[in-house]
């Protein structure tokens, strides 16, 4: 019997010991063949917390992925989508139970699958503690395999929150190194008895904002960091107004690599704001018109949206035309697929470059 609680910890030490995305989905690979055998190696995904819309993708062996897999994922619906598990309370699917043990139901199993010799599939949301959520897994089995377990399911969504956090943090620290898009992250790390490490050239404006700077870190970071390397990591996240009336996050996380014991504090938005600005400046879409363009992305539909936004159903529906107008896209369908196709999958084509050339994978729409 394998020893699932052994290896969950093995993969949440790897989790803090990785730099990078790449070395992260690496570090996993190996702990997840043992725990949860499968074929060949996991697909693992980043998507934008905010859209819910893929930014990167990485499978050992698998240096591209296909655009037309990418493209259907937004444009056609299937079982067990990965945008309806990043949603799903529960956090997982799989293709068996999703068509009542008729897999051949769904498109991908003949498109995607059983071409590459698959049978089954197990996807799992990876969400922070908080709910964020920062990726997926995808897990495959052949033809004449069992069947996923509930046991080897569980231990994927218990390593999933650990997942999620270390992915976010190396995304972020990616943007903060190499800005691309307005208002990037800011990156500080300490040594274990927190002094001064590095900074990223983005981390003082956003340590201003909280009354201090680098050579003076404020309380409210300090106390993140300090926090970050007590018992209970998962809580090292505050949420503080900052001097200019902007909200910040303010979230620490501890590393374990090479360098001994570090903490890593990542200061952001409280909200991300990536993706309003793609659609104001490419688009034009006022303020509302983007809070309702949110909400149909993720799939909401007008009746959740009048009553998350407090306005009349009709008066979404005239919100919602006006952005099929300024977008030229003709149904919700083909607004979220003209998104990723035009902001997001340069991002994933990118971040696919930047892997190959040993450089670190950013998050977010694609600036432009």
């Amino acid at each position: 019997m394998v020893d699932h609680a052994a290896l969950l910890d093995r993969l949440e030490r790897a989790c803090r010991a990785s730099a990078d995305l790449v070395t992260l989905w690496r570090a996993s690979t190996g702990l997840l063949a043992t725990a949860v055998p499968h074929f060949e190696a996991p697909c693992f995904f980043t998507v934008d917390p905010e859209s819910r819309l893929v930014t990167s993708h990485f499978q050992e062996g698998l240096p591209e992925i296909p655009a037309a897999w990418l493209g259907r994922e937004y444009a056609e619906r299937d079982y067990n989508s990965m945008t309806e598990v990043l949603v799903s309370p529960e956090g997982f699917g799989t293709l068996h139970d999703a068509t009542g043990g008729r897999p051949e139901l769904a498109r991908k199993y003949h498109e995607e699958m059983q071409p590459n010799g698959c049978e089954q599939e197990l996807v799992v949301a990876l969400r922070t503690r908080h709910g964020e959520p920062w990726g997926a897994i995808g897990l495959y089995r052949e033809k004449g395999r069992p069947l996923f377990e509930r046991r080897e399911i569980d231990f994927v969504r218990a390593a999933a929150p650990a997942l999620a956090e270390a992915a976010r943090r190396t995304l972020l620290a990616a943007q903060a190194e190499e800005p691309d898009l307005p208002a990037a992250p800011g990156l500080v790390v300490l040594d274990d008895a927190l002094a001064l490490v590095s900074a990223s050239p983005t981390a003082a404006s956003w340590l201003r904002e909280l009354g201090g700077d680098v050579q003076a870190l404020p309380a409210p970071f300090m106390a993140v960091a300090g926090s970050a390397l007590g018992p209970d990591p998962a809580s090292a996240v505050v949420r503080v107004v900052g001097a200019s009336g902007t909200w910040l996050t303010v979230h620490g996380t501890r590393l374990d690599g090479p360098a001994g014991r570090q903490v890593a504090v990542v200061l952001d938005a409280a909200q991300p704001a990536h993706l309003a600005a793609v659609l104001m400046r490419v688009y034009g879409l006022t303020a509302r018109e983007q809070e309702v363009t949110r909400l149909v992305i993720r799939g909401a539909t007008t009746t959740v949206a009048a009553r998350r936004l407090a306005i009349a159903e009709d008066t979404v529906q005239k919100h919602v035309q006006s952005v099929f107008g300024k977008t030229g896209a003709r149904s919700r369908g083909e607004l979220v697929s003209l998104l990723f196709r035009t902001h997001y999958e340069p991002r994933v084509r990118d971040n696919e470059r930047r892997t190959a050339t040993g450089r670190p994978s950013r998050h977010g729409p694609m600036p432009g």
